[in-house]
């Protein structure tokens, strides 16, 4: 009992108390500045961490292992910070619970609060330089969007960039949006890219509870976009476990709402919401203070990840989408010269996921002269060229089929008689093909 009532005056005193210890930004860790940086780790916790129970245990387990002297070796600032990190985590696991030396961060932070214009427009050029996390937006053959979003970027420059990209991929048929290499970012962002793949009326999407239970903050989609919306492009997120936070809600959003395929890895599992709190000069900590709640499941992926729905390695998981969108669009109803335009890409992507192998014989049986089209064997491939154009390399496809790197929109097949290839036939997408006996 005298222990417990020792544990709550502890408490008590850290919140009480103002961050004390402020030291240089040189090397070197003293005694008080362990004692504020423990203090000030507990004190946030009590004030914000979303589960009071595990708050409890966060700050008996630190103040017991600064009582007992389990920090008192420690001379290396980040070794300090990792070493705290790591005993809350052996307390309870939450990835966006951490605490960091980074003097720099703070000076900058603090530079920021009292406009420091020259801290200001040194990260507005970083994030400028990083296009805002906007890293590659494309169309791929068989009408097939490729966006690679590295981050969800809180700087109000990045919507106009979110919506410029929307508009170029407004015509395609299907969308693969990647974020195997993000680690999360604004919420605000992931409700504004959401939006544009759901038409009106708005949609729940997402909430923030708090400590505070009267708090609450609700996503919802919008109502008005810049652009038309994708509501009706077949949807692929691509995963993997370096995806974390904002990126998984993402995913999870679009999953729970069955508005999306998930291919590749589950996730990192963090679905808190988090901010960076100083804690002295030089030691900061991410602060989580909200918990995720999914209007669909009432939960959410918080140290599970979010599971794909297609497990796919981070090396495999865009040509495994590539092959999903293209079968999905392959199957949908639709004029037969759009099916056939589908089915065509459908099996080239099926082809680079499982390519067939073709040994330096059989390929030596294709090798002659078509008409216009000459077919030689050179390093192991074979290569295609006609009336003195440029050689492209031909790509098995099995069955006598080959295609290319260069072009997609073009194939060879070779005909046979007794099973001796005797002619070439060149393939189109739209039907129109024309052959040429071997000479």
């Amino acid at each position: 009992m005298a222990r417990r009532v020792l544990f709550w005056a502890i408490l008590v005193f850290f919140i009480s108390q103002p961050v004390v210890g402020q030291e240089s930004t040189e090397a070197g860790l003293s005694a008080s500045e362990k004692s504020a940086v423990v203090e000030a780790v507990c004190r946030n916790l009590v004030r914000e961490y979303i589960f009071p129970d595990i708050t409890e245990r966060y700050v008996k387990t630190l103040t017991e292992n600064f009582e007992t002297g389990k920090y008192d070796d420690i001379d290396d600032p980040q070794e300090f910070a990792s070493a705290i990190t790591d005993d809350l985590a052996g307390v309870h696991e939450d990835r966006h619970l951490r605490i960091r030396f980074d003097p720099r961060w703070i000076s900058e932070e603090n530079n920021r609060k009292e406009l420091d214009e020259a801290a200001v427009d040194r990260r507005a050029w970083r994030d400028r330089t990083r296009n805002y996390g906007w890293s590659k937006v494309e169309i791929l053959p068989g009408n097939i969007g490729y966006l690679k979003l590295d981050s969800f970027s809180y700087e109000p420059a990045a919507y106009p960039i979110a919506a410029g990209a929307m508009s170029f991929l407004a015509n395609t048929d299907a969308l693969i949006v990647d974020l195997r290499s993000n680690g999360g970012g604004s919420p605000e962002m992931v409700q504004f890219l959401c939006s544009y793949f759901f038409d009106n009326p708005r949609k729940h999407l997402n909430s923030f509870t708090y400590r505070d239970p009267g708090k609450l903050t609700q996503y919802w989609t919008y109502t008005y976009l810049p652009g038309e919306r994708l509501d009706r492009v077949a949807l692929f997120v691509l995963t993997s476990e370096n995806t974390f936070s904002a990126a998984e809600e993402f995913a999870y959003n679009l999953q729970s709402m069955e508005r999306a395929v998930i291919v590749g890895e589950t996730t990192g599992g963090g679905a808190h919401d988090n901010k960076f709190v100083a804690l002295n000069d030089r030691f900061m900590m991410s602060l989580p203070f909200a918990r995720a709640v999914n209007p669909v499941t009432q939960d959410n992926w918080e140290e599970v990840g979010v599971e794909p729905d297609v497990e796919a390695s981070g090396d495999t998981a865009l040509e495994t989408a590539l092959a999903l969108a293209a079968e999905s669009l392959s199957e949908q109803d639709g004029p037969p010269y759009a099916q056939a335009y589908h089915a065509w890409h459908r099996d080239i992507y099926e082809n680079n996921l499982h390519p067939p192998t073709v040994t330096e014989d059989a390929m030596q049986a294709y090798v002659g002269t078509y008409g216009p089209r000459m077919i030689t064997l050179e390093g192991g491939s074979l290569f295609y060229q006609r009336e003195g154009r440029a050689k492209m390399e031909m790509i098995p496809m099995g069955d006598d089929l080959f295609m290319f790197g260069e072009i997609d929109w073009f194939r060879l097949r070779f005909l046979r008689e007794d099973d001796s290839v005797v002619a070439v036939e060149g393939l189109t997408p739209d039907g129109r093909n024309d052959m040429h006996r071997r000479n």
